[in-house]
């Protein structure tokens, strides 16, 4: 296993996947690589559920780090196609949190959920010895819907093309941004830190998510966090049981967020991505789904095409065409630790 980050797909199907408890015909869709999301059938609904860290760094600032993490949160059940609709948080605070840094976390927390229609329903709060930024606790996110709006890997057909919204490393970019500014500064002036840092607030992909379920055409929706573009690519194919023809060179990628890879050395398409969405289409839907997100002001792409699993998956690029394979290790954990070694040391 990788010394930070998620475990790889090999010791999930090896460990986790074979021991799931009880099995029961409710559950729809189940753990898998490539979906974010659970699905159970209630009645005549479904229910989609997520689970997750949920993420504080009090160097964003507390209110800001709030956001981020209800965005995590609720990204992975807005994926399903269903309307997000409830949400469970567990804080497990440092001892050294105060009352003051609580409030403001909380009030960000319920800001986005009545923005975004979320009602809190349980949880947990407390602070304990041994607990300590930024994995701060864990949230459950819900969404609810009939059976017909829900979208998943079984849902797509050979033909569907790829779209992608935002590009690559948006996460990676906006989080080296607001943790090491003056890297930023030193590095490309104060103009490219905030213009990076702006793109901490492009983490979200419940507008992308919004704008998609309009959409009978979308198939599969999957935000591209650990390991970016070329992980999530893998995982949803691998998820759905069809291969890949992706041309490299129609992915969007922001010059801030290219300016920032090359100089901090990293692969953006490797990198994580929260607030990158990818979506399987129908190639009836897929043109004016990316009007429709460029109307609303979200960089949208067609990106490549679902083929055949036996044809593999493949990724054509100025180099000529070569396999996709997933990354296994994010360069983001490793690059964090550099950085704040080097920072340390400057002090």
């Amino acid at each position: 296993m990788p010394e930070l980050g998620k475990i790889p797909p090999a010791f999930f199907d090896e460990v986790i996947y074979p021991h799931l408890g009880a099995v029961d015909p409710s559950v729809i869709i189940g753990p898998r690589h490539g979906v974010d999301y659970g699905v159970i059938r209630v009645g005549g609904e479904c229910i989609a559920l997520s689970t997750d860290p949920f993420f504080i760094v009090p160097q964003y600032g507390f209110g800001r780090a709030a956001w981020f993490a209800f965005h995590i949160v609720m990204a992975d059940v807005a994926v399903s196609g269903l309307v997000p609709r409830h949400l469970a948080i567990d804080l497990n605070l440092p001892p050294q949190i105060t009352a003051a840094e609580l409030q403001e976390m909380w009030e960000s927390v319920h800001h986005e959920a009545r923005r975004y229609g979320i009602s809190i329903v349980t949880g947990h709060t407390a602070r304990y010895a041994g607990c300590n930024y930024p994995m701060t606790g864990g949230a459950t996110a819900i969404a609810i819907g009939p059976e017909a709006a829900l979208r998943g890997p079984h849902l797509a057909r050979v033909g569907d093309v790829i779209v992608i919204t935002k590009g690559p490393a948006i996460e990676a970019t906006g989080l080296l941004a607001a943790t090491f500014p003056a890297r930023f500064v030193q590095s490309g002036g104060e103009a490219f830190q905030k213009e990076a840092e702006d793109v901490f607030f492009q983490m979200s992909v419940l507008e992308d998510c919004a704008i998609a379920r309009e959409f009978p055409g979308v198939h599969v929706m999957h935000d591209a966090t650990e390991c970016g573009v070329w992980g999530g690519l893998f995982e949803m194919a691998k998820a759905g049981g069809y291969g890949l023809r992706i041309d490299e060179q129609r992915i969007p990628v922001q010059p801030v967020i290219e300016r920032t890879a090359n100089l901090f050395g990293f692969d953006p398409f490797c990198a994580i991505s929260e607030g990158t969405l990818l979506l399987v289409a129908s190639p009836n839907d897929a043109a004016e789904l990316v009007r429709e997100y460029q109307s609303n002001g979200i960089l949208a792409a067609i990106i490549g095409e679902v083929v055949p699993a036996v044809d593999g998956m493949y990724i054509t690029g100025n180099q000529g065409t070569r396999p996709l394979e997933h990354p296994v290790t994010d360069p983001y954990w490793a690059l964090v630790e550099r950085l704040a070694r080097e920072a340390g040391a400057d002090a």
